[in-house]
């Protein structure tokens, strides 16, 4: 799939990954609309990608699409 393909799919809240551009340590990427404050209240916020990148002290960072990421046809949907 490319970039356009599963932009729809990130959009209704999905997880996808690029198969072969990635070095292996990057699990997947995710769309939010929203963010949770300590006393639990929900806000709107606008849209941001968080990548999923696992490895000692890591966790989600801010994630934009290269070139590379947005001409890419080896993106595919992860549970």
């Amino acid at each position: 799939m490319n970039f356009e393909q599963i932009l729809p799919h990130l959009k209704d809240g999905g997880k996808a990954v690029r198969t072969q551009g990635w070095g292996g340590a990057e699990n997947f990427v995710k769309l939010y609309h929203t963010i949770t404050l300590e006393t639990g209240e929900t806000l709107d916020v606008t849209p941001y990608f968080l990548i999923h990148v696992s490895g000692e002290g890591e966790g989600y960072s801010m994630w934009s699409p290269t070139p590379c990421d947005v001409l890419a046809n080896d993106w595919k949907v992860v549970q």
